[in-house]
């Protein structure tokens, strides 16, 4: 005969059926993945609003690879540039051709794009302008200490002009223009650049020109640039560096200040000035287009170099100061900046930690040893805290008999006018430099 279950049971169990379920019911809401209600396409955007230096061939670069490697959309070059070196633009530019990623140039609102600019602008493969925006003046000129001086040579501006021409013709650009902004140095403002071909859109902000170019197919993708997000390239630290040192006021002044620098320190030795003159002079021409990795190999070899200086000569802390700078700058540009097949983002901020931190504990601790030299320095000699102190012979002492005594712990040499055996406890009566001076304690 079966007994029937007490309803007691169940009702002890339902709460506790009701609190298992709920936690499966958290657990698979849990599992689902999440609906992003933001954009699912985004596009990355990379204002250029000095001149095209150096390091605008390093920055542009590292902006298609980071669009390359987390699937951006597009990439959006704002350019507000007068213009610069020829050899950057045309590495800009085949760095455009050779991305899978979509490129637009765009002239923004109260912008130029004069010279290099506008070749750059043409060789994108979108290009766009705000209204009442100009492009132009490609002619090519050569700086002098004198100035500007405009470039006449048919050998270098027929070139250019081939390469202006072919740039244009890639992308169904009007190519008569290509070749009178170099040979006429001719302009044009967003109308006009619209109207006759040079470029394919007029639009007074980014989102708008996204919104105009939605649909359209580049480098055998459809754009989907309506509702995309829209986020600004911040290049890393290094690529920041460069960029700074890069400017011709700064790369100039540098190179002027390292000379300065270098005069005085040679005319004033122990100044210190020439230290730093060299530091500047190597900033200098890095900016200038100088190999970077020689320059910064250089940085370091003179920090390493400066820091045994500090440590091996008395000083007031001027080269090791200026051996920490050396340091940290030479392992800032040191950090790669090559393909991020190579180096991830992720790697080189790790790689940047790692050859930075250990400058800046190192700098740290110098500091700290330069601190407690400069107070041993500073403190009186302490030879006169000692006379009348007493120590013991641990060898025969005379007039003519150097031997040793221990004072607290501690051997010296020592003399006495008088004949004196180990083991003979003597009073300190004075020092004659490293040798104390002893006789026998009444």
């Amino acid at each position: 005969m079966s007994k029937k279950r007490p309803v007691t049971m169940s009702v002890e169990r339902g709460p506790h059926l009701f609190f298992i379920f709920f936690l499966c019911f958290i657990l698979i809401a849990v599992s689902i993945p999440s609906v992003d209600a933001g954009p699912q396409q985004k596009v990355l955007v990379l204002e250029i609003s000095e001149a095209i230096t150096p390091a605008s061939d390093d920055i542009i670069a590292d902006a298609i690879e980071k669009a390359e490697n987390e699937n951006f959309e597009a990439l959006v070059i704002s350019l507000n540039t007068p213009g610069g070196g020829l050899d950057e633009t045309q590495t800009i530019i085949s760095a455009i051709e050779n991305t899978s990623v979509p490129v637009i140039g765009y002239v923004p609102e109260s912008g130029k794009a004069w010279s290099a600019g506008t070749l750059i602008l043409m060789g994108t493969d979108i290009a766009a302008m705000a209204p009442f925006t100009v492009i132009g003046s490609a002619q090519p000129v050569q700086m002098s200490v004198e100035g500007t001086k405009p470039i006449t040579d048919e050998k270098i501006i027929n070139a250019l002009v081939k390469f202006s021409v072919a740039t244009a013709s890639k992308h169904g650009r009007n190519e008569t223009f290509a070749e009178e902004v170099i040979t006429k140095n001719k302009n044009l403002d967003a109308q006009e650049a619209l109207q006759t071909g040079v470029i394919e859109y007029v639009a007074p902000s980014i989102p708008n020109l996204l919104t105009q170019i939605d649909g359209q197919e580049v480098k055998g993708k459809v754009l989907q640039t309506e509702n995309a997000g829209i986020e600004n390239y911040e290049p890393p630290l290094s690529l920041s560096l460069l960029g700074l040192i890069s400017n011709p006021i700064i790369s100039s002044l540098l190179l002027t200040l390292g000379i300065y620098g270098l005069i005085f320190g040679i005319s004033s030795p122990g100044a210190g000035a020439e230290v730093f003159g060299l530091i500047s002079i190597a900033l200098g021409l890095i900016g200038t287009g100088f190999d970077i990795n020689i320059g910064a190999i250089f940085l370091i070899l003179l920090g390493i170099g400066l820091l045994i200086i500090e440590i091996k000569v008395p000083g007031f802390g001027i080269f090791g100061l200026a051996g920490l700078i050396s340091l940290i700058i030479g392992s800032i540009l040191l950090v790669p900046m090559g393909s991020e097949n190579i180096y991830t983002p992720e790697f080189r901020k790790v790689l940047a930690l790692t050859v930075v931190a250990p400058t800046v504990v190192f700098g740290l601790f110098l500091v700290f040893a330069i601190y407690k030299v400069t107070e041993i320095r500073k403190k009186k000699p302490v030879i006169g805290e000692f006379i009348g102190e007493t120590a013991e012979t641990i060898d025969p002492l005379g007039p003519q008999k150097i031997g040793f005594v221990r004072y607290k712990g501690e051997y010296w040499k020592a003399r006495s006018e008088e004949e004196i055996e180990p083991k003979v406890e003597v009073e300190i009566t004075g020092k004659v430099r490293e040798i104390l001076l002893v006789k026998r304690k009444m």
